[in-house]
């Protein structure tokens, strides 16, 4: 064989090297985002047909404002602009649907750029805060903005007739739009529910509690596109009316728990939303499959603790908080142990 023959034999291709990660997938954050984008819309779809424009303004303003939060900080510090990945509008729209509909509009901007600015690009941008931007912001508004976080609008319009419908005594209205308390502090207040207005019937609150199938329906989205499992939100509502109904039983009140009661627990506040939204949140909430079982059951407990004991009829929101704050010592605890490594080797290499 000849030299020629011999070079044309062994001739090598060039080898590729570049930094991690090495295997690609055709899932995105864009591609996530956009899958949650499309299971709020359902329940934005129904608060705005529930409450009127005012809902659309704040949706509008706050998805808005926390675009231009994002892309203003990231021109500023001259960091690459993100915007397009989406996660700032999923930001905004979880805030409007955890917002009353009558809210003034300045106050929805200022969470959008508390939940962008503070709780998201200051801990190094997406994947890097330590709790959910949106709810952050809502804690934020509920402190400093009490009595307008706290006034919720009756329905103008109910899915099966013109009236306004109380969704706890199933009372008509023909009143346009008047405020009042949510089905959940009625209840707590020891009002009777009507079971079929609750879960399938338009009722006040938040502008994303409005419509309780239309956040399963995202919900479910969600699960079928593999976005989220079911293991977080299923053990969270589950164990939220386990809860509920264990302090009651111990704080002499187990009269109170009925079917009723138990379907205003589920739909009558921000436990659904919570849940499949905002529990699930891919930084904030466990990786491991123990921890995130801990994480649910944890939510659960602070959840109805705050409900049955607490001065307020919600506690969604602070338990998602507290729970996001945990974290790293969850999955401390729960991060599985390597093959041929002791507990007490994982901690002395720790």
């Amino acid at each position: 064989m000849s030299h020629t023959e011999n070079v044309k034999t062994h001739t090598t291709r060039n080898i590729h090297v570049s930094t991690s990660p090495h295997i690609r997938h055709e899932v995105t954050t864009k591609r996530i985002m956009t899958d949650v984008v499309i299971a709020l819309t359902p329940a934005c779809l129904m608060g705005i047909y529930t409450f009127g424009y005012q809902a659309l303004l704040v949706l509008l303003v706050t998805v808005a404002t926390c675009l231009l939060t994002e892309l203003i900080y990231q021109k500023l510090m001259k960091l690459p602009v993100t915007i397009s990945d989406m996660s700032a509008v999923v930001t905004g729209m979880i805030i409007t649907v955890n917002m009353p509909a009558t809210i003034p509009l300045w106050m929805p901007a200022i969470g959008g750029v508390f939940a962008i600015l503070v709780v998201k690009q200051l801990f190094g941008g997406l994947g890097h805060n330590i709790i959910n931007p949106a709810l952050a912001a809502r804690c934020f508004l509920l402190i400093s903005f009490a009595a307008a976080m706290t006034t919720f609008p009756d329905t103008i319009r109910t899915l099966f007739d013109g009236d306004v419908v109380d969704a706890v005594t199933g009372a008509t209205s023909a009143v346009d739009a008047v405020t009042g308390a949510t089905p959940l502090a009625e209840v707590k207040a020891g009002a009777d529910v009507n079971i079929f207005n609750m879960i399938f019937n338009t009722h006040n609150g938040c502008i994303g509690e409005a419509y309780p199938p239309a956040i399963l329906l995202g919900g479910l989205y969600l699960i079928v596109k593999r976005v989220i499992s079911i293991r977080i939100p299923g053990i969270y509502i589950l164990s939220t009316l386990g809860f509920v109904c264990l302090i009651q039983l111990i704080s002499g009140h187990g009269d109170m728990i009925n079917p009723g009661y138990l379907v205003a627990q589920v739909c009558g506040g921000g436990l659904l939303l919570g849940a499949f939204f905002m529990a699930t949140d891919y930084v904030t909430c466990p990786i491991t499959h123990g921890g995130q079982v801990i994480f649910a059951l944890l939510l659960g407990l602070l959840t109805a603790i705050f409900r049955v004991l607490g001065g307020s009829a919600e506690g969604v929101s602070y338990a998602i908080i507290i729970g996001n704050l945990l974290v790293p010592l969850i999955e401390k605890v729960t991060m599985p142990r390597p093959f041929g490594v002791s507990r007490k080797g994982m901690k002395k290499k720790a």
